[in-house]
């Protein structure tokens, strides 16, 4: 693990804010010049601690305005079926995320859909229809918003 100061905490929170600024941007605002804002990026992704840059898209605007978290409670538990179900899990394209937790439930999705209708449809023929698949919770996702977290960065 590496040490971290107080110029990687800003470029962390910048980058966090808004990752495509130049590292010459990033400088400016940072006080140093872009060959050594590089270096700390480079040294930072060498640590692991950035792990690339990711694109936001904006669902509703793509058609996409029902997200839906499933919690899903595997009806046979043993290994085969844990990689069973996350092979064809992962092969649904309305399935955003899929999380192995712990807790009442197995699996935590993360489920877009067009609308209430689609998601029913994407449920039935796609999601119960999984190797294992056995009890579902569902949450429809009302509004989101991206709080700070809790790395005191």
């Amino acid at each position: 693990m590496i040490q971290l100061d107080e110029i990687d905490h800003h470029l962390i929170r910048s980058l966090a804010r808004d990752a495509t600024q130049s590292a010459g941007a990033l400088g400016r605002h940072l006080g140093l010049s872009q060959p050594a804002t590089w270096r700390r990026i480079k040294r930072l992704e060498d640590a692991g601690i950035l792990r690339g840059k990711h694109l936001r898209l904006n669902r509703e605007a793509l058609g996409f305005g029902v997200t839906v978290f499933l919690g899903v409670k595997l009806a046979t538990k043993g290994r085969v079926s844990l990689e069973d179900f996350e092979r064809a899990v992962t092969a649904i394209p309305e399935v955003q995320t899929v999380e192995h937790v712990l807790g009442l439930y197995d699996y935590r999705l993360r489920v877009v859909a067009r609308d209430l209708a689609d998601f029913e449809r994407v449920l039935r023929r796609r999601i119960m229809t999984l190797p294992g698949a056995g009890a579902v919770e569902a949450n429809v996702l009302l509004s989101e918003e991206r709080l700070a977290g809790p790395l005191g960065l």
